[in-house]
């Protein structure tokens, strides 16, 4: 099969891997019928020292079930399924309490002998506990949205969930990437009255208000403070959608005291500013790694219905064999999200 892989910093190539096999009783091989780029994926592709053997990428996708390990017992061959971002088993006290991102058998996709999902098929592991069913056919038109269950609306959706976000709200969403723009959704979608959004890329700004943004701020830093303030005078809840510290700064300095700030970009610092000015404020401080698997079920009926529409954020599709340009293109930022039809 053909599969992308990345050797280092830039460079990314397509090339013909081993076809996947069930190796585990609990394995499935599912064929791909559509993947993405991660904006996540971009860290490594800016970063990642080269390497011999190379990595298999993609950990966002959707197809057809082709074959099951013996203790499989939820699937079965042309199912089409959708998989979160990780593996996980779905039982273990942890994927009890709504942690899937922490299960304690699950992993990652493109690690310790696990396919990619940017490729023609991969082989899941825990197959029963990760993979959700989909009641429409291959050729949907909701595959794009329902392919963002996989991470990024999942992970918006996480950041209005520990937040706290609900009806009559003022929100900020920090970012116009893909998971701000996906935040926005829900925090739409939680009943948030007013939902700012600070971005600067007027296309991006402009599909979050299609989404349900009531405001747009450019600005940034103090400026954006600012603002923020004088529109809102001060935000109940911030979902930070970036990462760096710039980003978590501008978050505590909008949130009126006794807020909430949920991260859900994967923080670029080791350090943040949560000394003793932000302790006597009462912000409460929370978020992290989505359990996407926990909130996929109860996203899909608002896919279905039309209620929301997540797969509006992909902008351009790629062939696999074009997956490096894909890369290069989202990386200079001409492209928002990239769907990968193998």
């Amino acid at each position: 099969m053909r599969a992308a892989l990345m050797y280092g910093a830039g460079d990314v190539r397509v090339e013909d891997r081993p076809d996947p096999r069930i190796v585990r009783p609990g394995d499935a091989v599912v064929r791909v019928g559509a993947a993405c780029v991660c904006g996540s994926d971009l860290w490594p592709y800016g970063s990642m020292p080269a390497t011999d053997t190379g990595r298999p990428m993609g950990h966002e996708f959707l197809g057809v079930v082709e074959e099951t390990g013996a203790d499989v017992s939820g699937l079965k061959p042309g199912d089409l399924v959708v998989a979160p971002f990780t593996y996980s088993d779905n039982t273990c006290d942890r994927c009890a309490r709504g942690l899937h991102i922490a299960c304690r058998n699950g992993g990652r996709y493109g690690f310790d002998g696990v396919d990619g999902g940017q490729g023609e098929a991969m082989r899941v592991p825990l197959a029963d506990g990760t993979l959700v069913k989909l009641p429409v056919a291959a050729d949907s038109a909701l595959i794009p949205s329902l392919l963002a269950l996989s991470d990024v609306m999942t992970t918006g959706h996480h950041g209005a969930v520990t937040a706290g976000v609900g009806r009559g709200d003022t929100v900020l969403v920090v970012g116009d990437g893909v998971v701000g723009l996906c935040a926005v959704i829900a925090a739409r979608r939680r009943g948030a009255e007013r939902i700012v959004l600070a971005g600067r890329h007027a296309s991006r700004t402009t599909l979050g208000r299609h989404f349900g943004a009531t405001d747009v701020v450019a600005e940034r830093g103090a400026e954006g403070v600012a603002r923020i303030r004088e529109l809102t005078g001060g935000v109940d809840k911030v979902i930070e959608a970036v990462g760096t510290g710039r980003a978590l700064d501008l978050a505590l300095g909008a949130v009126r005291d006794g807020g909430t700030v949920s991260r859900l970009g994967v923080p670029q610092y080791e350090q943040g500013p949560i000394g003793p000015a932000v302790f006597m404020r009462n912000i409460t401080l929370t978020g992290g790694a989505s359990p996407a698997r926990a909130y996929i079920e109860e996203l899909l009926p608002d896919v279905l219905d039309g209620t929301i529409a997540p797969g509006r954020v992909f902008d351009r599709t790629y062939t696999l064999d074009h997956v490096p340009e894909a890369y290069r293109a989202m990386a200079d930022r001409r492209v928002l999200k990239a769907l990968v039809c193998p």
